[in-house]
């Protein structure tokens, strides 16, 4: 098996996380545990020269004491060629920022393990991925013509818009067909987006949950149920959503069944997806979260899981 022995990170910066319920404090906290190096850097510390690919790091011990959870050495510029595994983690936005860091470590992987594969993380995008599934999604709906959503709102009655490549749940408006803000909000995401936009049917069973299920190397392991507060459709955490422990339903275990091969066939060793009673709305390959809720709640170890696969893949 080839040894790991040092591992890089490439996140928004430590100081700034939630640890309590950050999934890249969680996978990072249980590489320290197996004794492996940690490094730190954020992504515009990342540079090409002559066709190989540097980063500023710094090395990184962590505690699992809010307010106290890091230390960090040191900054060394170091090739990530010599490296084991780096690990892409990032938060979104997926913008043309995001989309630089997959082309510069796609000339390190995989002798250098990138998790997730940045080419295909680059090529999968959350809300577009999915609709290879179409069958598993809800009606969707992704444009920028005014006329296309008009029909598609008058078809389905209510309908979620929300930006193509947002993320957090920023963006995501109920509206419904005699809506009389339905004009000046697509005026308003035409200002903002240069994107298309993606319109679903609103499914009411959103009152039950938003389901993130995560999977490792295509097999679900965990999930968490998130109900949003009743002032709100979104069922984000961090804008109110409340966190409920759950098991997966034969449709959910048919949902990953389908999608294992393909996620296995890309590379990606950690996926969330989201479901909302029968129907799956994203597949989350950029930064997926849920690891240390899934623990709270009685949950596997996930973390553990996934560095198992990596020494599996790094084999």
């Amino acid at each position: 098996m080839a040894k790991i022995t040092n591992i890089a990170v490439q996140m928004d910066h430590v100081s700034g996380i939630g640890i309590a319920g950050d999934s890249t404090f969680a996978m990072s906290l249980e590489a320290q545990a197996r004794g492996y190096r940690l490094f730190h850097y954020t992504p515009d510390r990342l540079t090409m020269r002559d066709g190989r690919v540097f980063a500023t790091v710094e090395p990184m011990e962590l505690r699992d004491v809010k307010g106290d959870h890091f230390t960090l050495g040191a900054p060394q510029r170091v090739d990530l060629a010599t490296m084991d595994v780096v690990l892409l983690r990032q938060d979104p936005p997926f913008d043309m920022a995001y989309i630089t860091s997959t082309h510069l470590l796609e000339r390190i992987h995989p002798k250098t393990l990138v998790v997730n594969d940045p080419a295909w993380v680059r090529n999968s995008p959350e809300k577009i991925f999915v609709t290879e599934f179409a069958d598993l999604m809800p009606p969707t709906l992704i444009t920028r013509d005014n006329d296309e959503i008009a029909r598609f709102r008058e078809e389905m009655g209510d309908i979620i818009l929300k930006p193509l490549y947002g993320n957090g749940g920023a963006g995501v408006f109920h509206t419904t067909r005699d809506d009389r803000n339905f004009s000046s909000l697509l005026e308003m995401f035409h200002q903002v987006f240069r994107e298309p936009f993606i319109a679903q049917a609103y499914l009411p069973d959103v009152r039950k949950g938003d389901k993130r299920i995560i999977l490792v190397d295509g097999e679900p392991v965990g999930a968490i149920n998130r109900v949003p507060a009743e002032t709100d459709s979104r069922s984000n955490m961090h804008v109110g959503g409340r966190a409920e422990a759950t098991e997966l339903t034969p449709r959910e275990r048919e949902i990953c069944a389908r999608i294992g091969p393909a996620l296995r066939a890309r590379g990606f060793l950690l996926v969330g997806i989201d479901v909302i009673g029968d129907y799956m709305t994203e597949i989350n390959v950029t930064s997926p979260t849920g690891l240390r809720e899934v623990k709270r709640f009685g949950g596997a170890d996930i973390a553990a899981l996934l560095w198992d696969a990596i020494e599996r893949k790094r084999a």
